[in-house]
């Protein structure tokens, strides 16, 4: 495995993880709230931004108009079942849901939230670490690298490694900052 494959793949996993991140409220309305949403929608789980349009009209609300008014009901039950613990409110046409202020023993919960899900970043980044060193090692038992070069290459890889470890620990910073700042 190319040093330039192993970095991009460890490139995915920071952004996946930091895609995660943008999942945990802050205390402010933001539509990435709702983006692992998945709506029952004619028999298949639908994400909910392809069936409706999200928008904040205001810092505490976020406001999601149905493509398809029929659907709005099915939003509004996907929502509530929704580990997010946010309440649906519909009128008809839009489904509206205020976004409270956080307490402090919340925002206390969405920090180890953030902190677990940094945590499953750091993992996939030793997956793969683990893959790209033992291919470095099964290529030295069939010769085709010296000890000296396999040496280097698996120290290669640990830098790469160390390095995006630093990335998720300063997104997770940031994080926490956010989720912690009134």
């Amino acid at each position: 495995m190319a040093s330039k494959d192993i970095e991009a793949s460890m490139r995915k996993s920071v952004e996946s993880t930091q895609r995660t991140f943008n999942t945990i409220r802050t205390g402010r309305a933001n539509p990435s709230l709702l983006d692992k949403i998945q709506v029952e929608y004619y028999g298949a789980e639908t994400p909910l931004k392809s069936l409706a349009t999200l928008s904040t009209p205001d810092a505490q609300t976020i406001s999601i108009q149905p493509f398809d008014a029929g659907s709005i009901g099915l939003i509004e039950k996907a929502i509530a079942m929704s580990d997010l613990g946010l309440t649906p409110n519909n009128d008809g046409r839009l489904i509206r849901i205020n976004i409270p202020p956080l307490t402090e023993d919340r925002r206390k919960e969405l920090c180890k939230l953030a902190a677990r899900y940094a945590e499953e970043g750091k993992v996939a980044l030793r997956n793969i670490r683990r893959d790209a060193i033992d291919k470095v090692k099964k290529q030295e038992k069939e010769g085709e690298l010296s000890e000296d070069q396999s040496h280097d290459r698996q120290s290669e890889v640990q830098k790469l490694t160390d390095r995006f470890i630093a990335e998720i620990e300063r997104h997770l910073a940031d994080k926490e900052a956010d989720i912690l700042k009134v």
